[in-house]
């Protein structure tokens, strides 16, 4: 039943001799696990004793001791007075296997392709800020007091909502910015716009519910309810923003992004938002308003947000630092209504875990001392001037046919362009070093979609955007057997 001593020591002297950065008695633990995994060394095979076996391999004793102790905490040797035996049952049939059989849930198995990440990000790849614009010099010194005045504090959990400094940060912020009035009870801070969306969505929500989304819309909004088990519907936009759809089935909650349409760009008009806030009262509906680049709006003011237009509103809103600061940052937050607030305080500790509090903390003393304000008005400025000669590019470059929408601010522009295959077009622009996203990706219904791209701007130099765009007007070309 044992295996021959000098057979026992080649098996183990193999490994010793190629391994490369493992210790002595890690190698000598993998190559009798495996000898046992693979039935080399059977069941009940009574091995040589740690000085004999220290001796033939020229090895510490304690080196081998480790590797023996190591083996039989996890069962597959004995060690007793007698000597250490092979554990594995002999019985156990240990026949080769086979990779498993994977069949995903089916909540995501009708989930919306994901966007593939560039680091560094491409030219025109939507939605990434210019964060060589971003005062690191200023953020770097503010961490470093977070740390020497917070010291060890910092490693403990958090508060499930996230640190009050800085929801009322927030808080103060968006009264100034976005006219909503709220208390930092009402705020949660979450990993991002997408963890609140699926917040949303877990305190909302049962499997099956309706969901509106915007047509086409944010593929992030879609995944979050596809994967919940939600019924999603598509409703069209137009040049006003979201259509009210009173012939569709009667929503459990509703996704818009009323101030910045994504991602074709148009602004909700005041009279969309007063019919969509008065069918979710009068439906129990509830609204959540993502707000997610809201603050760069250039011709005249931000829009207000549709949680601060009247009284009582059946609106969550959602915000995000991703855009306005750094993507990596992974800071986002919503806000609820009080009477939803304090329904969801018992439940919320279940479902976050506090966490990230030195970047919150440097993140609320940011926001207090006037560096955000100041760099939102920069990029205001910087992102203005960007879109204008990406247009100016456009105009001068761009000889086929096409259609832009937004332009009112935002990081992107969406082109229409029909007759074009945009996810192949997609694929050969990011050969060139250009990460544009394919329009027809935005609809949930792909019959119906129409073809274009998406332009992000916010992280390209204006001087590449002659050269970039003359490079997709002729992939277009190229596609059309131009």
């Amino acid at each position: 039943m044992n295996i021959p001593d000098d057979e026992l020591y080649a098996l183990l002297r193999q490994p010793l001799a190629a391994r490369a950065g493992a210790t002595l008695q890690r190698t000598v633990y993998m190559a009798l696990r495996d000898a046992i995994l693979n039935g080399k060394l059977k069941s009940g095979s009574l091995l040589p004793g740690s000085r004999v076996l220290a001796q033939a391999l020229v090895l510490s004793r304690n080196t081998v001791n480790t590797a023996l102790e190591q083996l039989a905490v996890e069962g597959y040797v004995l060690r007793d007075r007698q000597g250490t035996r092979v554990a594995t049952p002999a019985n156990v049939k240990r026949s080769p296997l086979t990779p498993p059989s994977v069949r995903l849930a089916r909540g995501v198995q009708q989930l919306p392709g994901g966007v593939q990440r560039y680091s560094p990000a491409l030219a025109f790849t939507p939605g990434i800020p210019a964060a060589n614009y971003f005062p690191l010099a200023i953020w770097r010194r503010l961490t470093e007091r977070v740390w020497r005045d917070e010291g060890n504090t910092l490693l403990s959990y958090g508060a499930s909502a996230g640190e009050l400094r800085l929801r009322m940060a927030i808080a103060r912020h968006l009264a100034i910015s976005r006219g909503i009035h709220c208390d930092a009870e009402q705020i949660v801070i979450t990993e991002g716009a997408q963890e609140a969306l699926m917040l949303c969505v877990r305190l909302l929500c049962d499997a099956g519910d309706e969901a509106w989304v915007e047509e086409p819309g944010y593929g992030g909004a879609k995944s979050a309810f596809l994967s919940a088990g939600l019924n999603v519907t598509g409703i069209s936009v137009d040049n006003e923003g979201m259509r009210l759809d009173v012939t569709a089935a009667t929503p459990r909650i509703i996704y818009t992004s009323p101030s910045h349409q994504y991602p074709l760009g148009q602004v909700m008009s005041a009279t969309r938002r007063l019919a969509l806030l008065d069918y979710a009262s009068r439906t129990g509906s509830w609204i959540i308003e993502d707000d997610y680049d809201s603050e760069f709006r250039y011709p005249g003011e931000p829009i207000p947000a549709m949680l601060g237009m009247v009284a009582h509103p059946p609106v969550v809103y959602i915000g995000t630092f991703s855009k306005t600061l750094f993507p990596s940052l992974r800071i986002g937050f919503m806000v609820m209504p009080p009477a939803l607030a304090q329904a969801a305080v018992p439940v919320i500790g279940s479902l976050l875990r506090g966490g990230h509090r030195a970047e919150q903390l440097t993140l609320a003393r940011f926001i207090e001392e006037g560096h955000y304000t100041r760099h939102l008005a920069a990029m205001r400025r910087l992102y203005r001037k960007r879109q204008a000669h990406l247009l100016e590019a456009l105009h001068r470059e761009m000889r086929v046919d096409h259609h832009i929408y937004g332009g009112g601010g935002g990081l992107h522009l969406a082109l229409s362009i029909p007759g074009i295959d945009d996810q192949a077009l997609v694929r050969e622009a990011h050969k060139l070093q250009l990460a544009p996203h394919a329009l027809s990706r935005f609809w949930l219904k792909q019959n119906a979609a129409s073809s274009g791209l998406v332009l992000g701007y916010g992280n390209t130099s204006a001087a590449r955007f002659p050269a970039a765009v003359s490079a997709l007007n002729r992939l277009i070309v190229r596609q059309q057997g131009g």
